[in-house]
Order: structure tokens, then C-alpha cells, then sequence
């Protein structure tokens, strides 16, 4: 891995623990994402499969809402995340069974050790999704399965057509688009859907709120440094779409399913 690409995921790392003690307080979407993705679990699991004591593999766990989920599922959970802050709140909460502070595209496990991985929200963070799905496909048992969400390339559009309007400067995170998505799952028996949510918020301080609150603030080469004063949010409000239910949010998230063959 080249140096810069090192520093950019340190940057994600440190944006995430900066976030992690709130993180569940103020993660709708993430929740109501990650809920669908345990529905989509369960509907892929054969019949032997849900009565069996599977491994899972949480990649991205965060503060492990989701590891703790699934080990009173009775899932045997590996928490996985590259957060050292996010790994010390899934510990406080005894959300799995193990924890390990690594990089999903060197996963520190061996090759077809463990039945499903579960991944909400972490994989759009990775600067190569190939490789990081053949890095949860290595680790994943003949007949286990991978799911996960992601999001696609117009996620918060909103915003980053409000930004446009005051500078050319990049403010919000690119994301790879489904076509993209679907040529890197095409190597494997796989389903991939798309659908759009939106939130919305009463004004522009809730929304960006919203964001930093997830750690989602973190942009790759190019951003633009600097506070953001008063006068600046407020063109930033002012260039900001407004509708009858307050400030639109949406989210591109796409949701797949990787069988290990």
C-alpha cells in the first residue's frame, strides 16, 4: 500500500473515533440501512444455515449496534473495524465475541474462516472495492455468503450541488457508481439492488450535523481546508434546495449479496 493511501485511511480511521461516542445517537440512516441489510441475512441463509452456529465476520462494525445484533442472534461475532475509537465502543457494549482493529483489505484472518460476513455502510470508505469484496470473499467458507451496503455515486447530492454554487472546490466524498459496482461483483454468483433515501432536516446546521456526526466528513485528495464560518453557512443555506418537509439528504445505498462458491 503507497504512503498516501496509508494516510488517507488513517484520516478515515481518526474521523470515525472522533465520532464513535455519539455515533449511535444520531446514525439513522446507518441503523435503518443496517436493519434492511439483517433482513436480507436472514432471506439468503438456506433453511440448515439458520439453525446452524454461523461465524460472522462484522467488516466495518463501528460501535458494533450491529455485532451486538447479531450475537443475540446467537451468531458467533467477529468485530471488525479500523477505528481504534469505534472497536473501544463495541467492547464497552460486549458486542461480540472478538474484536479485531484491522484493514478490511487486509483482513488478519485465514482464508474460509468464517460462514457470512456482514458489512453496513464501511465498504465506500475502501479506495478499491475489488479489492476489499476479494478480501471478504478469501475469508468466507465454500456456501457462506457475503452482504453488504454501500453507497452509490450520487449519494448527497443535495449537497454537493449546493456546494458547486458558491466554489468549484471538492466538499463531498465521490462514490463508485452501480454500473462500476456491478463489474467488480461480476467474477461471482451475486445480487445487487439500488434504492434511494432521503432524509431531511430543518435547517442546514442539522444536516451537516448529521454528517460529522458519523464520521462521514472525511474527503480524499482535494478537499478544501478551513473553518466554516457563519457567513459561509449561510450561502451555503441559502444555495441549499428547500421542500415542504425541510432540507433533502439522499443516499444512493445499494445492497449486495456475494454467494462463496
Amino acid at each position: 500500500m503507497t504512503l498516501s493511501r496509508c494516510r488517507e485511511k488513517h484520516k478515515i480511521a481518526a474521523a470515525f473515533s472522533r465520532a464513535a461516542r455519539y455515533y449511535d445517537t444520531i446514525a439513522r440512516y446507518q441503523q435503518a440501512t443496517g436493519n434492511q441489510l439483517l433482513t436480507q441475512l436472514t432471506a439468503a441463509l438456506s433453511a440448515e444455515q439458520r439453525i446452524a452456529p454461523l461465524r460472522v465476520l462484522d467488516a466495518g462494525c463501528g460501535t458494533g449496534y450491529f455485532s451486538q445484533k447479531l450475537t443475540q442472534q446467537g451468531y458467533q461475532v467477529t468485530a471488525l473495524d479500523l477505528s481504534v475509537g469505534m472497536l473501544d465502543e463495541a467492547k464497552a457494549k460486549s458486542a461480540a465475541d472478538c474484536y479485531l482493529c484491522a484493514d478490511m483489505e487486509a483482513i488478519p484472518l485465514k482464508d474460509q474462516s468464517v460462514d457470512v460476513v456482514f458489512s453496513n455502510l464501511a465498504i465506500q470508505w475502501c479506495p478499491d472495492m475489488a479489492r476489499v469484496l476479494s478480501e471478504l470473499y478469501r475469508v468466507t467458507k465454500r456456501g457462506g455468503i457475503i452482504v453488504f451496503s454501500t453507497l452509490g455515486k450520487h449519494s448527497l447530492a443535495e449537497l454537493s450541488t449546493a456546494w458547486k454554487a458558491l466554489d468549484d472546490a471538492p466538499h463531498v466524498n465521490t462514490f463508485v457508481s452501480f454500473t462500476q459496482m456491478n463489474d467488480c461483483c461480476r467474477m461471482w454468483r451475486n445480487q445487487l439492488t439500488l434504492q434511494e433515501d432521503t432524509l431531511y432536516f430543518s435547517d442546514i446546521t442539522a444536516l451537516l450535523h448529521s454528517l460529522k456526526g458519523i464520521g462521514a466528513t472525511h474527503l480524499t485528495a482535494g478537499r478544501k481546508t478551513g473553518l466554516m464560518t457563519r457567513q459561509r453557512l449561510q450561502q451555503l443555506a441559502l444555495a441549499y434546495p428547500m421542500t415542504e418537509r425541510g432540507l433533502p439528504l439522499t443516499y444512493q445505498t445499494v445492497f449486495g449479496v456475494l454467494y462463496r462458491d
